[in-house]
Parts: C-alpha cells; sequence; structure tokens
C-alpha cells in the first residue's frame, strides 16, 4: 500500500501532546490546583487540555481573581519539568524542512512554551505564538491565524497538526486542514472535532525533501 500525499506551504504544529509530552506535569499541576477549590481532578484537567489556564479559571471559578490563579498555575508548570520529553518523530520530523515552513502556535504563555521546549530538547523556533501573543485562545481560530500570518501564508496553505478538540477546532475554523495525533485524545473526540486525518503521533509523518520554493509533501500511512 502506497502512503498518502499531502502538499501544503507549511505545518503548524500545537506543542503539548504534539511535539512534547507534557501530559503528567499538566495532570499533577492541575489536579493540585483543583483540590484546593474542591472540584473534580479529572474533570478539570480534561477541561484545561490544549486550552489558555486562564480560560480554564474563569469558567470553573468566575468570582476568583483569574489573575492570580493563572500565575500560580503558570508558575507551578514552570517548575514541574521532571518528565516532559519530546514526543515520537518530532525532532526528526522539524529538521526535515527549512525553519520557514513552520510554526509552533500552543496555549501556554511565552515563558512556559520556551521551558519545555527546551526540557524536552528542542530548539526554540523562530515563529513561535503563544497565549502571550494573542487575545482569544483556541478553539478560536486566532492561533492559527497568526501563526499563518506570521509565514506569510494564508491559513489554507497550512497544515495543522493537533491532539486536542479545542485545537482542531481552532485550526479548522481559521481554514486549514487538520492532521489529529492519537497522543492524548479518543478517535471519535478527534473525528467529531472536524480532523481531516489521523495518526498515532508525529513519527508516523515524513516529509519529502524539498527546494526552497516548492510545496511540501507530506506523506502519512
Amino acid at each position: 500500500m502506497f502512503p498518502m500525499q499531502i502538499r501544503c506551504r507549511a505545518l503548524l504544529f500545537d506543542m503539548d501532546g504534539v511535539l512534547v509530552d507534557s501530559t503528567p506535569a499538566v495532570a499533577r499541576v492541575w489536579t493540585t490546583w483543583a483540590n484546593r477549590f474542591g472540584l473534580n481532578p479529572a474533570e478539570v484537567v480534561r477541561q484545561a487540555h490544549g486550552r489558555p489556564s486562564i480560560a480554564t479559571i474563569r469558567e470553573l471559578l468566575p468570582s476568583a481573581d483569574h489573575g492570580a490563579e493563572n500565575q500560580i498555575i503558570e508558575r507551578a508548570e514552570i517548575e514541574d519539568i521532571e518528565d516532559v520529553i519530546a514526543l515520537p518523530g518530532t525532532i526528526e520530523l522539524l529538521s526535515a524542512f527549512p525553519v520557514d515552513r513552520y510554526a509552533v502556535v500552543t496555549s501556554a504563555s511565552r515563558d512556559l512554551a520556551v521551558v519545555r521546549l527546551r526540557a524536552a530538547g528542542f530548539a526554540i523556533p523562530k515563529h513561535l505564538v503563544t497565549s502571550s501573543d494573542i487575545q482569544r485562545g483556541k478553539p478560536d481560530p486566532e492561533p492559527y491565524l497568526r501563526g499563518a500570518q506570521i509565514l506569510g501564508l494564508s491559513p489554507a496553505d497550512c497544515i495543522v497538526i493537533e491532539d486536542a478538540p479545542a485545537g482542531i477546532l481552532s485550526g479548522k475554523t481559521a481554514g486549514s486542514r487538520v492532521i489529529a495525533l492519537r497522543t492524548t485524545t479518543p478517535d471519535s473526540a478527534l473525528r467529531a472535532s472536524g480532523a481531516d486525518w489521523m495518526v498515532t503521533d508525529c513519527s508516523e509523518i515524513s516529509v519529502q525533501p524539498i527546494n526552497a520554493d516548492e510545496d511540501l509533501v507530506l506523506e502519512l500511512p
């Protein structure tokens, strides 16, 4: 069976659950926070996945000091990087094409994104969009619209790589096609969010060698 080939101009990568495995650290931080307020830790962790932290805090604690609570979460996440690692195939995939052909678009703040990327062994990408750079986080399309913009491209020319329903919705609403990874979310939820393709992780995505002015040609199993 021949691999499926997909053409695009650039890729827009989510970070957590796509490039970086931070799931244990995220679960620890949000579980501790949920227990402070008598909330269901499993539900809080699920709700927080793939979205800016402050959005989750606002929904769960409407009357709280959202800025202060967000700072507590961010400090805890920056400090908890003990088992943050690169997910399979990610470093190899990023090294396969020029730095101007991809951006990382994450719901983490810039400080947290830099800490996690470095902990997992990545160089800080030339193009990085974080919650510090936008007004509305995923599932709003703004993050991926901004990612395409900083590459000088239309979202339709970009393929988003995501693992979370909020991120898939963000990419699709922006006008991009989306490859969903099965790293954190069941197939049913990925499909319901509008993913165009699904693979296990980035180790199942390869890219053919290109010249500077050519389309990227991705291959999926």
